[in-house]
């Protein structure tokens, strides 16, 4: 498989703080597209002259992990499940390159769009809460109607990332590719002939969803989290996103992946299959 950013050559680099500075975008919409790895260069060809790609210390495709953490019961999940307002998401993410992390917590707008607050973070804490616990607690206490709820790491993600600068709209789009799963109990789910489209903008739509949409494909509710638990674990309640993970991570889904039913133990990891 070739990165996103290799394909990304001839567009202008953008560095971090200014990327940071246009199109920080902590409160965005985001359009996600689930799209065969076969359609990333026709995506990238469509791009206008302006747009810009991010680049650190000459890469322009990086390496992220995310542990996301939820309760024993999976609240945070069950909250997206059954699509509550008043849902959130907790999570560290760490810059593998670069060996930055950060404690993040997604909430809903109160217009629909993502509010995402954040911490600076030491790596070597990234599997734990506690050293941001009061950061956690601080965020969603306008959300919290009863007892303090314990949290737990639930789900690691990691995956290739290229960044997209798209100064028409002064929004983002990113390009995520060797998608892989994991959970606690060693469950696993790799995706290598799939790539997970983002836009993240204002409320008006970016070119590269127009150009998207030219091309069929249109955004789904996926989330990373929570449609890969729910890929991993066929007891817990998928609806919201049966078609995709019937589509996507089944026998009819793009060439390298089968269903996403975990192996019995010991058994080989396969592309596309989750193992014990």
């Amino acid at each position: 498989m070739t990165p996103p950013g290799t394909t990304l050559a001839h567009l202008t680099p953008i560095g971090l703080a200014e990327l940071t500075e246009r199109a920080g975008l902590q409160t965005r919409f985001d359009r996600k597209y689930l799209l065969p790895l076969t359609e990333v260069p026709h995506l990238i060809a469509g791009l206008g002259r302006g747009d810009q790609v991010l680049e650190i210390d000459g890469r322009r495709t990086f390496r992220y992990e995310s542990i996301y953490f939820d309760t024993a019961d999976l609240v945070s999940f069950r909250l997206t499940a059954r699509r509550r307002r008043r849902r959130f998401k907790i999570r560290t993410r760490t810059y593998l390159d670069s060996g930055l992390c950060w404690l993040e917590v997604k909430t809903e707008g109160t217009r629909g769009g993502t509010v995402k607050e954040r911490l600076a973070y030491r790596p070597d804490d990234s599997g734990t809460l506690t050293p941001g616990r009061s950061f956690v607690d601080g965020v969603l206490a306008p959300l919290r109607t009863g007892p303090e709820l314990a949290f737990a790491p639930t789900l690691t993600t990691r995956y290739l990332r290229s960044t997209l600068y798209l100064p028409a709209t002064g929004s983002r789009a990113t390009i995520d590719v060797a998608l892989h799963w994991e959970d606690p109990g060693g469950r696993r789910l790799e995706l290598p002939q799939l790539a997970i489209v983002e836009t993240k903008t204002g409320s008006t739509a970016s070119h590269v969803d127009r150009l998207l949409w030219r091309r069929g494909h249109r955004p789904v509710a996926i989330s990373k989290y929570a449609t890969g638990l729910a890929a991993l674990d066929p007891e817990l309640p998928a609806a919201r996103w049966r078609r995709i993970l019937r589509r996507h991570f089944g026998h009819d889904g793009p060439a390298g992946t089968t269903p996403a039913r975990p192996t019995p133990p010991g058994a080989r990891p396969t592309p596309g299959r989750p193992s014990t």
